[in-house]
């Protein structure tokens, strides 16, 4: 079996919702890390075989196979195939995954794997009506994220303050990351207009440095009345607009290419779980896919668990074991935001650039997913 490297991952700033974003429309704002890699990595379009790209809404802008278009809005002409596909928030995570095992079997050497979220111009359940009643049949129940997440927080007994601590240092772990320059390699400045205008957009827009308990303590609830829950708009994830995508290829390809490897993934997992509670999905994700590594929580150094709300990190991390200080190092979603598409990309993104910056050896990605569902992956240094 062959091994899949990633080469080079890089993103967009993540802009705000309403933010300077606004005006960009979502294919363009795809194609950024496409040029980004193209530049810094130095190939002709046509060496890349395909380009596999999560979108959690492809409806409207972000329809007609985004994956598709984004190569050709970045300007590679029409040689570059492309596909969008949908796994809610572990859809840019699922894009890698996809990549990496179609490069292990040996059906391609030279892929980009991603996503993009435009939350502003395409608002989350844009692409969702309903559901059949035929899914009552099986399911007692519908239930929405926040509400699983407060349902995560009953049952492990969690406190908002409990919680809101996670949200603290999220914030303050971003902002030591950025003023030391951890993202610089990572983020690429992205050039647009905004209400006519040029302007470059190069930095993280939903982060508050300046976050703490005492503040987020006077925050309204989100899903419930007060009293009645800890969820509010600080222990949880921002809405944002943005992309990312990561060079994928064997290593045959990379050292014909004359490329260094970052790091090579090891493994890949996905499960369902219960899609009332919905998102603990991280938790037995991160089990089966050490157990099919031959590995433990100890032999990972570096862990993002996506922030979608504090309380499903809060009940990995009691489930896992894993120390706090080893997650999410740099700030997670609930500083920087989670744009749906492209946040698995991101994750993975993150822990390529962290395991190269602390010359450390091995990284694990995990996240839930609405319905009820868990992504995980492994990288290791090359």
């Amino acid at each position: 079996m062959n091994s899949a490297v990633i080469v080079d991952a890089v993103r967009t700033p993540f802009g705000k919702r309403d933010g300077s974003f606004r005006d960009t429309h979502p294919q363009d704002l795809a194609a950024e890390p496409l040029e980004a890699l193209r530049e810094r990595n130095g190939f002709e379009p046509g060496t890349i075989e395909d380009v596999i790209y999560g979108c959690v809404s492809p409806v409207s802008e972000q329809g007609l196979n985004i994956g598709r278009l984004a190569p050709m809005v970045a300007g590679w002409g029409d040689v570059v195939p492309g596909v969008q596909l949908n796994r809610m928030c572990g859809s840019g995570q699922q894009a890698a995954n996809f990549a990496a095992a179609n490069v292990m079997a040996g059906q391609h050497d030279v892929l980009i794997a991603g996503g993009v979220e435009h939350m502003t111009r395409v608002p989350m359940g844009s692409d969702g009506d309903g559901l059949t009643d035929t899914y009552f049949d099986h399911f007692d129940e519908l239930t929405t994220q926040g509400e699983g997440a407060e349902r995560i927080a009953e049952h492990y007994g969690f406190t908002r303050s409990d919680l809101d601590g996670i949200a603290v240092d999220s914030q303050r772990r971003w902002k030591e990351a950025w003023d030391e320059g951890r993202y610089d390699d990572q983020v690429v400045p992205v050039e647009t207009e905004l209400e006519g205008e040029a302007i470059v957009v190069e930095r993280d827009e939903h982060p508050r440095p300046g976050t703490d308990e005492e503040t987020l303590a006077n925050l309204p609830l989100s899903f419930r009345e007060e009293g009645e829950g800890v969820h509010h708009p600080g222990n949880s994830s921002g809405i944002v607009d943005g992309s990312c995508a990561l060079l994928i290829t064997s290593e045959a390809a990379a050292e014909e290419h004359g490329w260094e490897p970052m790091a090579r993934i090891v493994q890949t997992e996905v499960v369902g779980v219960d899609p009332v509670t919905m998102l603990r999905g991280p938790i037995p994700a991160t089990e089966n896919v050490l157990e099919k590594a031959d590995m433990s929580v100890c032999d990972i150094d570096r862990f993002e668990v996506n922030e979608a709300f504090a309380s499903v990190v809060a009940a990995w991390l009691e489930e896992t074991g894993a120390p706090w200080e080893d997650v999410n190092v740099n700030g997670g979603a609930i500083a920087h935001g989670h744009p749906l598409g492209a946040t698995g990309a991101m994750l993975l993104t993150k822990l390529a650039h962290e395991l190269e910056r602390t010359d450390q050896d091995t990284a694990l990605s995990t996240m839930c997913i609405g319905f009820g569902q868990g992504i995980a992956t492994i990288i290791e240094r090359v």
